[in-house]
């Protein structure tokens, strides 16, 4: 998949294409059906299949008060577009200068002058340019004007009446469900980040763990005990991951995230990597002293293993 960062970055012979645009934060299920969609579209076309999408949430610029966490970070999003079948990708930054721009400005300089589209994929509740004064009617009339066809895409709500959004897959991490959150997003949610220095208190349990860095990307779940995995590279390992400040122990900050890789003796300071929730195990829990928690401790890891097997 290529990718571009502007539209100066965009081949002057670039297209023609079929596009789709929206944040595509997780990119879910619900993100994957209007994918496979373009797709078909594109390859009936001999069109290039095309995803606008953004640097951040708008509500990051305009409202940052209200922006939701992301669900993933701009590498990992663009990663999962890649593994979509996608051709290209354009991620263009959400400032004032491109909030600013109106309907006919966003559909003339990015669909038309940039990507060529003749075949533009959108939901019911699209909408563009300055202050969300395009709407689906906004951008058929361009499309008549410029010489692009629309099409809707119905929303996905597979097993609930409940269409698949980002906002479903929030509330569900922040109740720790990363297992119907990986139903909904099509692969189990996740945080990259850099292995980091911590207490190295795991270890002197005899359970090293790798430390994230707090500035880590991706939306953390709740506080507790998971199964999953640790990817370095191209290396995937299973690990035990605890989510929260360890209330056992004074002095931890909130949210930390560390993993302890079964059956493996690694150095990874300093190393970015991704750490997938599978199932959990537990909540967070206080215990009385270092005996009942490293008891405790052996217990999750045999649970990991069997939720992992």
């Amino acid at each position: 998949m290529k990718v571009f960062t502007s539209l100066a970055g965009v081949p002057a012979d670039f297209g023609p294409s079929a596009v789709t645009i929206g944040k595509f934060d997780g990119v879910h299920e619900g993100h994957r059906a209007v994918i496979n969609e373009l797709l078909r579209v594109a390859r009936a076309d001999n069109l290039v299949a095309t995803v606008v999408t953004f640097d951040r949430h708008p509500l990051r610029l305009l409202a940052p008060e209200r922006a939701p966490v992301a669900l993933v970070g701009n590498e990992q999003k663009l990663d999962l577009l890649s593994d979509t079948g996608l051709d290209a990708a354009l991620m263009l930054t959400f400032d004032q200068a491109f909030a600013a721009l109106s309907p006919r400005q966003f559909a003339e300089d990015i669909l038309v002058r940039a990507l060529h589209a003749r075949a533009v994929l959108v939901g019911g509740d699209f909408r563009f340019g300055n202050r969300s004064l395009g709407t689906v009617d906004t951008l058929r009339e361009l499309g008549d004007e410029f010489g692009f066809e629309v099409r809707l895409i119905d929303d996905v709500a597979p097993l609930s009446d409940r269409r698949v959004s980002s906002t479903w897959i929030r509330e569900l991490l922040s109740e720790g469900d990363v297992l119907r959150a990986t139903q909904l997003l099509g692969h189990p949610p996740a945080i990259q980040g850099e292995v980091v220095h911590g207490a190295k208190r795991g270890r002197e349990l005899g359970f090293p763990t790798a430390n994230l860095s707090p500035r880590s990307e991706g939306l953390i779940p709740a506080d507790g005990v998971y199964a999953g995995w640790l990817t370095d590279g191209d290396r995937r390992y299973p690990a035990a991951i605890s989510v929260g400040s360890n209330p056992t122990f004074d002095g931890v900050p909130p949210k930390q995230v560390e993993a302890f890789v079964l059956d493996q003796t690694i150095d990874l300071y300093g190393h970015i990597v991704l750490i997938s929730f599978a199932d959990r195990i537990r909540g967070m829990v206080k215990f009385t002293g270092i005996e009942p928690l490293i008891e405790q401790m052996n217990d999750d890891v045999e649970q990991v293993r069997k939720r992992l097997a």
